[in-house]
């Protein structure tokens, strides 16, 4: 508990940091993300303000057992296996924490430098989740909404990322969704002023990723957890990413 302050003033920090930042984004600032797909859709994009209520706090069956949240799971027509949740970090568990986010309710807080993302439940507590940030997940901060939501979403890489490996041709076209597509079973899309960022918060069955900064990518959350969030939260959700 003794650092409960110290953390305090690392989330303000981050928080002024990315009002800064969003005030950039607006301006015109480029965005960078981890697909090269630009979709603009500003239908789909929208104001959190009308689900800013403090919502009813009781017993979330989610989140009662890690044995239950992280066993094998038959999504459609897909099984995503069981995540062996004893070899991770306790701290990177799907679980209700105190919010000291400084956020409202119903709205996300990802803090990629501490591989965590918020789900605010009240002003009281909050969902929190382990990540796994890649380069691009560093590249972007600020405000956004989800602005689009798929399951088992297709996957196209970046030019640039072709280029470096070539293998990676056969996608230039896109990569259908399935255990091996690199978006996992699920992906948030955040748009900023009704255009696409290109940052993603997205599944993955590379478990051993999480709490970590790897080479590429977004924001990878263990794909039962990204279900999990997917499930909680609709299009029009407030994000900052700090």
């Amino acid at each position: 508990m003794k650092n409960q302050p110290t953390r305090r003033m690392v989330i303000a920090s981050g928080l002024r940091t990315a009002t800064a930042v969003a005030a950039a984004t607006a301006a015109g600032s480029v965005l960078v993300g981890c697909n090269s797909s630009r979709m603009i859709d500003t239908t789909t994009t929208g104001s959190v303000g009308s689900r800013s209520r403090r919502p009813a706090i009781g017993v979330d069956p989610s989140l009662r057992s890690s044995a239950r949240m992280y066993a094998e799971q038959v999504d459609a027509e897909h099984t995503l296996t069981a995540v062996p949740y004893e070899e991770m970090e306790g701290r990177f568990r799907r679980q209700r924490v105190v919010n000291r986010t400084g956020m409202e309710p119903g709205t996300i807080l990802v803090d990629p430098h501490n591989h965590h993302a918020y789900y605010v439940l009240s002003n009281d507590e909050a969902v929190r989740y382990g990540i796994g940030v890649g380069k691009a997940g560093f590249e972007w901060t600020g405000d956004a909404v989800i602005g689009r939501k798929a399951k088992w979403p297709r996957w196209t890489p970046p030019a640039e990322m072709i280029d470096r490996s070539p293998e990676l041709e056969k996608y230039r076209n896109g990569m259908d969704g399935g255990i091996e597509n690199p978006l996992g079973a699920r992906a948030l899309y955040l748009f900023a002023d009704g255009r696409d960022t290109l940052y993603r918060l997205h599944g993955s069955p590379e478990w051993k990723s999480i709490g970590k900064s790897m080479s590429s990518g977004c924001i990878r959350f263990l794909n039962q957890d990204v279900i999990d969030l997917f499930n909680r939260v609709p299009v029009g959700t407030r994000v900052r990413v700090i």
